[in-house]
């Protein structure tokens, strides 16, 4: 039988958030039904429920930083049990038979893989995020969380963590490494956190120093404003890999002349403009501009386990769920260090 929820979600694209009773459906055989304890606030929630991305199927309530424990198991689950500490994603299923799909890269199913909200699945249902009380996921997107990270700083590790884990992985920062990280934010922080543990040496570029001591309490080994001028002409083919981490327009050929030869800039963050960029700044050093989106699901158990490991958690402030809309204008305004992280026992 299907279950009832509690929830936040948002009715139409100008309101608010309000509470909400959701259906979550009946366990099929390979399904994990999630008691939600925590999930975090990304910036692209915001973006959903208000209509920025496109229309959206109202109402929806959003969340893909959920952090739980397993309170039910579909007949043939293999991978979980009753009372496992676990977690979701921003995806809860794929096609599962595209060549990104079969290489564990579900992220870039050629097919769309199914977003944990805002989407419909493979059987024409909505799916509803994690800004609510259960949900049931298929065993296969789901993550183990280990024993080592508390649930509420590690729901954020399921976008933010994943989102900064996956390019330095996959460019290899590391001993030897020049890193820098544009911006810290939600993104930004855990991405300082990371590359430092993977042994770079770490620089943050942000506008301006306000959050220098945050930087360096992080893990960063450096910081610069890049409102300053002196900035960009000082760090001139400083780095081997620049991750940028800012959903707005940046002086890409600016910050391209800071790497290396052969060094690239990873964008993670989502600005609603094109960008735009001289050839030459390419060109000239064989340098690389790329993007990169989340991980799949054996890269994001692997990033836990790495959090784990080296004692990583998001920075972050719980808040109930009746603070929510008080939560989102924080986040517009930049007001917050560093995720917001929904107590879901509130709802």
């Amino acid at each position: 039988m299907t279950l009832t929820a509690r929830a936040y979600g948002a009715p139409a694209p100008a309101a608010p958030l309000v509470p909400l009773s959701i259906e979550r459906r009946e366990l099929r055989p390979h399904d994990v039904l999630i008691e939600i304890e925590y999930a975090g606030i990304c910036h692209s929630d915001i973006h959903t429920v208000r209509g920025e991305w496109g229309e959206q199927p109202y109402p929806v309530v959003p969340g893909h930083e959920i952090a739980g424990v397993v309170a039910e198991v579909g007949a043939e689950v293999t991978r979980y049990v009753v009372g496992d500490r676990v977690g979701v994603g921003c995806m809860v299923d794929s096609c599962r038979e595209c060549a990104p799909c079969l290489a564990g890269q579900q992220q870039y199913c050629e097919n769309g893989f199914t977003g944990t909200y805002a989407n419909t699945d493979k059987r024409g249902e909505v799916t509803q995020g994690g800004y609510s009380t259960h949900i049931v996921v298929t065993e296969d997107f789901v993550l183990r969380i280990p024993d080592g990270l508390g649930l509420d700083v590690a729901a954020p590790l399921l976008c933010a963590g994943i989102t900064t884990y996956s390019p330095l992985r996959h460019w290899s920062a590391g001993p030897g490494k020049r890193v820098a990280i544009v911006g810290l934010g939600g993104l930004g922080h855990m991405g300082v956190k990371l590359a430092h543990a993977m042994g770079a040496e770490v620089t943050v570029l942000s506008q301006s120093l306000k959050k220098r001591e945050d930087g360096l309490r992080l893990g960063a080994d450096d910081y610069h404003a890049t409102a300053d001028p002196e900035t960009f002409k000082e760090l001139r083919r400083s780095f081997d890999l620049i991750v940028n981490t800012v959903s707005a327009q940046i002086p890409l050929d600016a910050y391209l002349a800071l790497l290396k030869w052969e060094g690239t800039l990873v964008s993670v963050g989502l600005p609603p403009e094109p960008l735009s960029l001289r050839a030459g700044a390419l060109i000239s050093r064989r340098r690389s501009f790329a993007g990169s989106n989340i991980g799949g699901i054996a890269e994001t158990q692997e990033m836990l386990d790495f959090c784990a490991e080296h004692g990583i958690g998001a920075e972050i402030e719980v808040i109930p769920g009746s603070y929510v809309n008080e939560a989102y204008e924080r986040v517009l305004a930049s007001d917050v260090r560093y995720r917001f992280v929904i107590d879901v026992a509130t709802i």
